[in-house]
């Protein structure tokens, strides 16, 4: 037999089935963007994290897409029982192969259902801090405040001591003045610049007050809430209006200074 004569009976034979089976999966990728998109638009009403919102999407279009798979193999007359049967032993071994990754999902389902922290919020773990800039099922990514990235895989974060900030942060600013200072005076300046500045939120009230006695001048601390976002130039800009009021005002800021008596001068 010749080989035209082998192509001729092959098409004649297996065509209409290997053309069945590439329309059923090109219905099956249609039918997977089309329904994953109505779904997507579903959940951006509801109450959900971008990230589990992106994972459900992502799920639905890969399990419609095997099943479009699984109905072309069927067309070509492929036994599917046996080949679950042994894609689920097969993926016993890649999961134990990747298990470090599997534990990177593992934690990033649990961050996005327990959601101790979410997109925006100021995070503080594992030695570093920035605010959350994204949260995927392997990383979480932090954006520092030197505007670096910080990619940390989820399964460090999980079962970790978090300290999450939220959307503000308190600033912690001091100043020390002079023990001759009318303090109550300076205080009530200090509210009132505080007060003042378009950076400091009034909710919670600014913490304003002696915080300690030095050696040689009173230490009033500062410590207002801003934005998480502003806190680098509100930082800066109050430090710089709190010395140039105090300066106006005649507040006597006085530098460590140290007295050095000399016995039996030679």
């Amino acid at each position: 037999m010749s080989l035209a004569n082998l192509i001729t009976q092959y098409v004649v034979q297996y065509g209409f089935r290997i053309m069945g089976a590439i329309l059923v999966i090109v219905a099956a990728l249609f039918v997977a963007n089309s329904v994953g998109r109505l779904f997507e638009r579903w959940l951006n009403e509801q109450d959900l994290e971008p990230p589990l919102r992106l994972l459900l999407v992502r799920l639905l279009k890969t399990l419609l897409v095997l099943l479009g798979v699984l109905i072309a193999l069927d067309q070509l007359g492929v036994q599917i029982a046996p080949l679950v049967a042994g894609l689920g032993v097969a993926g016993l071994g890649v999961g134990l192969a990747l298990q470090g990754v599997l534990s990177n999902v593992v934690a990033g389902l649990s961050i996005i259902f327990t959601k101790p922290y979410r997109v925006g919020e100021h995070v503080s773990l594992l030695g570093v801090h920035g605010d959350v800039a994204k949260i995927d099922i392997f990383t979480t990514t932090l954006l520092h405040p030197d505007h670096s990235r910080i990619v940390i895989p989820n399964r460090k974060v999980v079962g970790e001591i978090l300290h999450n900030f939220g959307t503000i942060r308190q600033l912690d600013l001091s100043i020390g003045v002079s023990y001759q200072t009318d303090i109550e005076t300076t205080l009530r300046v200090l509210r009132d610049l505080i007060s003042r500045h378009p950076q400091v939120l009034q909710d919670p009230t600014p913490m304003i007050g002696i915080a300690a006695f030095a050696d040689s001048s009173i230490t009033l601390s500062i410590r207002p809430w801003v934005p998480v976002a502003s806190v680098g130039s509100a930082q800066i800009e109050l430090n710089q209006a709190i010395l140039q009021q105090l300066r106006a005002d005649g507040v006597d800021i006085p530098f460590p200074q140290r007295e050095v008596r000399l016995l039996n001068p030679s």
